[in-house]
């Protein structure tokens, strides 16, 4: 989250380029998966150290995420009747630093 302020705070248009280039990439990703009416979401915040809190790493993350998948048609929408719940995990891989994304299908 402190990046993406301290990017929206740098350059009018550096949060939205970032914005746009994060939710290209989940769409992307998430271009094979099948439509889902409604579902619990579980991310696992792979970080390379520590430094950052928790909220800071998931803050805007969840966003990018949620809205690539609406991009990639996966999501007709990213409201309250597709998302029942959404829980956060966070862990440390120095080697491989990532973001997880499990979608229970309800």
């Amino acid at each position: 989250m402190n990046t993406i302020v301290k990017k929206s705070k740098s350059h009018y248009m550096a949060y939205s380029n970032m914005k746009k280039d994060y939710t290209a990439l989940v769409q992307i990703s998430a271009g094979n998966l099948p439509k889902i009416e409604r579902a619990d979401f579980e991310i696992t915040w792979y970080c390379k150290d520590r430094r950052k809190d928790p909220d800071n790493v998931s803050g805007g993350g969840i966003k990018f995420i949620l809205d690539g998948l609406v991009k990639a048609g996966v999501l007709e929408n990213d409201g309250w009747r597709q998302i029942k719940s959404i829980k956060h995990k966070f862990e440390v891989d120095k080697e491989n630093p990532r973001v997880e994304v499990k979608i229970h299908v309800l």
